[in-house]
């Protein structure tokens, strides 16, 4: 959530609302700046709409409800697949659209791109998601059978870090199960979820039924509280989450709400340590650490440390930081000079509080480009477990490095950070892979994968201070969150029973 941004030229592109199947000029008079980080300046300005706005897309989309959710699952599932169809077709001109404005390297976009194709991919499947089960004879004459029904509007409220990505972990989801959906995107990089819904409409989707409202808290809380919305989906930082999660249920809706992360890296020693400093680079630098799948500490157990660390540091030297634009460039800027200073606050603090700082990122210079917002990627030694670099999530190039003397000591570790959202352990031994899958308190695990996000047809989501609700996004739990359960129970006519005064017994 930003607070408005003062705007310093007239000559700004103009970023507005999805409603009703249109776009549409803002009518509020407040707009946030929208940065090129590349370049440090802004090329756009985005209309943050006011409470009265956002409830113009609810009712369009309580409108669109009843006609959407009596559509049969087949004929969704077929504007699912025209969709899919289409973001292939203009995959080059989105990616763009996330790297001019969230920062990161094109490859990177593409990849982000593809991982939401995959939930798209998904959804073209739901006449098979929603069947539901059936039990012949559960009486005498009598048969019970269950039904997933849509639970009507639905709200996304997404992140600046992927906004192509997460908003397609929920929507098409949502829209296949037969619901409608108001999408707040980050006010940071709008430009790609506002193509996105206009490739839907493009799809054939119904007016009314995909919205999209830009906005700030005032946005936020307006969908939280709001009667006609039934259910929220967020993804963003843990105290904004908890705000969410608390808010929408204290409105009777159902929410899915994940938060912040510090996702750990176990090396043991019997690792290659070539392969893990490889693996750590692209999964702590890859999107300037902005990812909440980042690895963000390598444990590095028994005598692993020195070597690992060596090895990080010739890797950090081969970094290439540029625009995202440029070919060959590993990395590309933080999404605001806000953002980059608050990093630049936790290198400061790391040092305050003793870590060995082994490479400081905070000098790097990108010719031509003196006032992105470039940081080089930082390493720190000897990091602990009371140190602020340790417990909270900096969502920035920063790697630190603890050691501990053996394997229980590393799953006590991870086990025991507020956040459960990934980890990951590197090692031959099977054992210890199979006992760390099992004993580790986090909601996805990787072995030998620095970043364990799960496919499309799994569920994404972390536990602990990572999650708030009982259901990850995208795979079945998407389904059963966008879905009510009805259970029938049904008998044919046949002999009068006459009345029954006790509860029923089905035989």
């Amino acid at each position: 959530m930003s607070n408005p941004a003062k705007l310093s030229t007239d000559a700004l592109r103009p970023i507005g609302h999805f409603v009703d199947g249109h776009e549409q000029r803002g009518t509020s008079a407040r707009t946030g700046a929208v940065f090129d980080p590349a370049q440090g300046r802004a090329y756009a300005e985005v209309a943050l709409a006011s409470a009265a706005e956002v409830r113009v897309a609810i009712r369009s989309a309580k409108a669109a409800s009843p006609a959407w959710a009596a559509t049969p699952p087949v004929q969704r599932a077929r504007v699912m697949f025209r969709f899919k169809e289409l973001l292939g077709q203009h995959a080059q001109e989105l990616t763009a659209l996330i790297t001019r404005e969230q920062g990161k390297v094109l490859s990177d976009a593409r990849g982000e791109l593809g991982r939401g194709v995959e939930v798209v991919e998904f959804a073209c499947g739901v006449p098979h998601l929603l069947k539901g089960e059936f039990s012949d004879s559960a009486g005498n004459g009598i048969d019970s059978w269950s039904l997933r029904l849509p639970v009507g509007v639905c709200a996304g409220i997404t992140p600046f870090n992927f906004p192509a990505m997460v908003p397609l972990w929920m929507f098409p989801i949502a829209i296949a199960c037969g619901n409608t959906f108001v999408l707040k995107p980050s006010e940071r990089d709008p430009s790609c979820p506002m193509r996105l819904a206009a490739l839907l409409a493009e799809a054939g989707l119904p007016h009314g039924v995909f919205n999209v409202v830009n906005g700030d808290r005032e946005a936020v809380d307006t969908l939280l509280s709001d009667p006609d919305v039934a259910a929220v989906s967020f993804v963003g930082s843990t105290p904004v989450a908890e705000h969410v999660y608390r808010t929408a249920s204290a409105h009777g809706k159902r929410v899915q709400a994940l938060g912040g992360a510090k996702n750990h890296l176990v090396v043991m020693p019997d690792a290659d340590l070539d392969q893990v400093a490889q693996a750590l680079i692209g999964a702590a630098y890859g999107s300037a650490g902005e990812r909440c799948m980042a690895i963000a500490v390598a444990v590095a157990v028994g005598d692993s440390a020195q070597p690992l660390v060596e090895r990080l540091r010739q890797q950090i030297a081969t970094i290439r930081v540029g625009p995202g634009t440029t070919q060959h460039v590993d990395m590309g800027p933080l999404i605001t000079r806000e953002h980059r200073q608050r990093v630049i606050d936790y290198i400061a603090t790391g040092i305050k509080e003793g870590a060995s700082l082994v490479v400081d990122g905070r000098g790097l210079n990108v010719a031509g480009h003196e006032s992105g917002f470039f940081l080089g990627a930082t390493l720190f030694d000897h990091v602990t477990p009371g140190m602020r670099i340790y417990r909270e999530e900096i969502f920035g190039p920063v790697l630190v490095v603890v050691r501990v003397p053996d394997f229980e000591a590393a799953l006590e570790l991870v086990s025991a950070h507020e956040f459960g959202n990934g980890a990951s352990i590197f090692t031959t031994d099977g054992r210890a892979a199979r006992d760390f899958c099992h004993a580790v308190e986090a909601g996805m695990v990787g072995v030998n994968v620095p970043i364990p996000v799960p496919m499309a047809f799994h569920s994404f989501g972390g536990w602990k201070r990572s999650l708030f609700g009982a259901l990850h996004v995208h795979g079945m739990d998407g389904v059963r969150f966008y879905t009510r359960l009805k259970t029938v129970t049904g008998r044919w006519p046949g002999t009068p029973r006459g009345p029954e005064f006790a509860l029923p017994v089905l035989t």
